[in-house]
């Protein structure tokens, strides 16, 4: 870890310490502890100086996310939702509503994004919920599913249907009219605020809406995804590494056959894929943010590409961390029995396997010779 990102990392593990099995039993992180983290700046570390937040770069945010991944991924997910709010805010917003807006992430309110329905999951050109303009006003009308951290939320960044083309709002959820479901027993990130938010006739002024209506929906999807798609790469960095730590310390103090694990030669083969998936995931990472930090024509590919991969691997990676630990790592709530719930998910959210995969066979015929 970076000797830069020493404080963040501190103040991290202060706030964790050993409660990240608890929250995944029960299924949920105390607000006040998350609005301690979002007051550090560190759920949307990216939020420049001016604005109240700690400015980290790409590779030093990923760091942070990495790092927090491998404590808790519930956490993780917290802090992927809160900065695609913010970096939503700042690609879209005018400046005005940036400087309202964007304190408020860094000084302890909670955002989460709202892009998913029951019919419109990875084809957003087909999501029903709608905005109408009425004079300076704005009433909107839909439902969102599976929106990460709307439990805990005090604001919702919604995409929505408006004038011709699309809109993203901003949504207080104590507003009239907005009502959070929080989905029951999620298989993995448990305590990651799953909820199903549904808008009955919301009104809100309509400088509610960020950088105007009537913008096309890929520009609103594209500002939103390019950062949820890195942060969940980064975060299953952070995954392998807690898997491929655990794997290590077990095997190297678990005894059979009249010796160590470490010392059966396909235990080792299963500690040399952990380290070997781990690299690769965090090499994959390191250049998608050195594309973001560059403003690079490649970024969207790198995104795609480093989160493609840091899923697979890390879903893998968690399947064979379960296996080196065998029964003492089945235990409901245990680091590797989250990292293996957990890392499922990671291969569905912010683009599945298959639609990365079209991407990625997309650019590969773009850019042969």
């Amino acid at each position: 870890m970076p000797e830069r990102l020493a404080d963040e990392i501190a103040v991290v593990d202060e706030l964790v310490g050993d409660r990240a099995e608890g929250w995944d039993l029960a299924g949920e992180i105390p607000r006040e502890l998350l609005r301690k983290f979002g007051a550090e700046g560190l759920l949307c570390a990216q939020v420049d100086a001016g604005h109240g937040g700690r400015g980290l770069g790409s590779r030093d945010n990923g760091e942070l996310t990495a790092h927090a991944g491998s404590r808790c991924s519930s956490l993780r997910s917290v802090m992927t939702s809160q900065g695609m709010a913010a970096w939503t805010i700042q690609r879209l917003a005018g400046p005005q509503q940036s400087a309202a807006l964007l304190p408020q992430l860094v000084s302890g309110k909670l955002a989460a994004v709202g892009f998913s329905e029951t019919d419109a999951g990875s084809d957003l050109s087909t999501m029903s919920t709608t905005v109408e303009l009425d004079g300076d006003s704005l009433v909107l009308d839909g439902h969102k599913v599976w929106v990460t951290g709307a439990y805990y939320a005090d604001l919702l960044v919604v995409f929505a249907k408006c004038d011709g083309g699309a809109a993203a709002v901003v949504v207080p959820t104590s507003a009239p009219g907005v009502h959070v479901e929080r989905v029951a027993d999620p298989m993995g990130c448990r305590a990651a605020g799953h909820a199903h938010v549904r808008f009955d006739s919301v009104r809100l002024p309509a400088s509610s809406i960020l950088g105007g209506p009537g913008l096309p929906l890929p520009l609103l999807v594209t500002a939103a995804l390019a950062y949820g798609r890195i942060s969940v790469a980064w975060g299953c960095v952070g995954i392998l590494r807690a898997c491929r730590n655990a794997a290590a310390r077990h095997a190297s103090s678990r005894t059979q056959f009249g010796k160590l694990l470490t010392g059966h030669q396909l235990v080792e083969r299963h500690l040399a894929e952990l380290f070997v998936a781990e690299q690769v995931a965090t090499q994959a990472c390191a250049y998608a943010s050195e594309c973001w930090e560059a403003g690079s024509p490649d970024l969207v590919v790198a995104t795609v590409l480093a989160k493609h991969v840091s899923a697979g691997n890390a879903a893998k990676g968690a399947s064979t961390a379960v296996q080196v630990l065998a029964s003492a790592g089945t235990r409901d709530g245990h680091v590797v029995a989250r990292a293996y719930r957990d890392a499922k998910l990671m291969e569905i959210i912010e683009g599945s396997n298959e639609i990365c995969q079209l991407i990625l066979a997309e650019h590969a015929v773009k850019t042969a010779q």
